[in-house]
């Protein structure tokens, strides 16, 4: 029996899991839907039992097939973005017509599977000195600052620290983390966006664990989403080691695994991401609007 391969998309975690059966986890809710053809699954965790079981924290997770969007299928690109939008709406303050947003994009820039979240955040609309200044002439428009903090390796700073610090200064109402993750399967790789309100640690899809970002060490709701842009070749060839000796076997589990055209998919991720985040924070907008906004 194989032990759970690693995986930051919730989805998986119970699908390997379940297995072949047809009945639900314990302590877990699911459903599966669509929004203009773009489909769906929402899965909430409601205790710690199944929390252990699943690796992942109590809380939701939103599973979004962009897979249409990687293909270019006509009107694919805005019909994800409104689906993303709509369902990452279902994570924002339902209390607050008005609270101020963080929107930070992790990973690091130079390294392509890494770059979504820095990408992402470059086609999200900044409006924060906008409302102080000119509040009338945005008065439509939520208070949204943007960041990104860069890797320990660059900066000799924790992206945790990082937005603590920050997040103390602005004062936010709700912090959104943007981040390239992991999957067990290539099906999903640039195929599938997720969407949680328990945070994220960054760089734990590959091993290289940081300080966890989340509304405990924030003290505000952290939404955190995000696509898997590698693969563990150990999910991929679980029998590796069985076919190769043992020094080689011990290189290939240090690999992962990415699509060849990695630079165009993560271009275009980041570009729906950041879309994504606008429509649902700023009420009335449309992709054209944002297309004038950014350019």
């Amino acid at each position: 029996m194989y032990m759970m391969p690693r995986t930051d998309l919730a989805l998986e975690r119970r699908d390997f899991l379940m297995g072949a059966s047809e009945n639900e986890l314990p302590g877990v809710k699911f459903k599966s839907d669509s929004i203009s053809e773009i489909k769906y699954q929402i899965m909430e965790i409601t205790d710690t039992t199944s929390a252990e079981q699943l690796g992942k924290p109590i809380g939701r997770y939103c599973t979004v097939e962009i897979e249409p969007v990687m293909r270019r299928e006509s009107e694919s690109f805005y019909k994800a973005a409104r689906a993303a939008s709509a369902l990452l709406g279902k994570f924002l303050p339902e209390d607050k017509t008005e609270f101020r947003a963080l929107v930070a994009g992790l990973g690091n820039r130079q390294i392509t599977p890494d770059a979504i979240g820095p990408l992402a955040a470059e086609a999200t609309l900044v409006t924060r000195h906008l409302k102080r200044f000119m509040p009338e002439d945005f008065r439509f428009f939520r208070e949204v600052a943007v960041v990104t903090p860069g890797v320990l390796g660059t900066t000799g700073i924790e992206s945790a620290s990082f937005i603590q610090s920050l997040a103390r200064c602005l004062q936010p109402d709700i912090v959104v983390l943007v981040d390239a993750l992991a999957a067990s399967s290539i099906d999903h790789l640039c195929r599938t966006l997720q969407i949680t309100d328990t945070g994220i640690t960054p760089g734990s899809g590959v091993g290289n664990s940081r300080d966890a970002i989340n509304s405990d060490t924030l003290g505000v709701p952290v939404i955190a989403i995000g696509v898997p842009t590698v693969v563990d070749i150990s999910a991929l060839l679980p029998d590796v080691h069985l076919n190769a000796v043992e020094q080689e076997a011990d290189k290939a589990r240090d690999m992962i695994v990415t699509p060849r055209n990695i630079d165009s998919q993560v271009a275009c991720i980041g570009r729906l991401l950041g879309y994504s985040i606008n429509l649902s924070l700023h009420k009335g907008l449309t992709v054209e609007d944002i297309d004038m906004l950014l350019g």
